[in-house]
């Protein structure tokens, strides 16, 4: 006997997975977009900036994980690692806006905000690079969208994602998945 697809998958179909799967493509699509602009856009990141990515770093897999659980009827862990990647965003959001708002100027970024580039092997080459090299400051956007830096636009994405992330795992806890 043949098995169909609705047979062998039902967690697909339900709106915990769906939602899921589509708050992971999200993320993927933000932190994809991060690495483009830095690496084929030439935008270089600051400090702050590359901290933010920590959450998708982690996140991302979280919220593939849970995807597993729930395509294998574990609701409940699921649950708790939406949850999880719920906390992750929310206090990457809390980065962002704090991010953001150094940029605008209403409060100072950190004092160490600046960053780090290799250092030569020896003095001839030191001089070289520090006549090219370029400090990138937290307290300063490199590029704005519609009035919002990349830090803007992360602190945006990041509160969305983390209260996706709310909704499924409240779905998942409340409706069965």
């Amino acid at each position: 006997m043949l098995m169909t697809y609705a047979d062998e998958t039902p967690a697909l179909r339900t709106d915990a997975f769906r939602w899921g799967a589509l708050l992971l493509s999200i993320a993927a699509v933000v932190i994809l977009a991060a690495l483009g602009f830095e690496y084929i856009g030439g935008y270089v990141p600051c400090p702050l900036c590359l901290q933010q990515r920590y959450a998708y770093y982690a996140g991302i897999p979280l919220i593939a994980l849970a995807l597993w659980f729930l395509r294998a009827g574990r609701t409940e862990a699921a649950a708790l690692l939406m949850v999880a990647a719920a906390v992750l965003f929310a206090v990457n959001a809390g980065v962002g806006v704090y991010h953001a708002g150094a940029e605008w100027g209403n409060w100072p970024g950190p004092q160490s905000c600046a960053t780090a580039q290799p250092l030569p092997s020896n003095a001839a080459d030191l001089l070289k690079s520090l006549a090219k090299s370029e400090i990138i400051r937290c307290d300063e956007a490199t590029w704005r969208f519609l009035g919002l830096s990349f830090a803007g636009w992360n602190a945006v994405f990041s509160a969305m994602i983390a209260a996706g992330a709310l909704r499924i795992a409240y779905i998942c806890r409340h409706d069965g998945a």
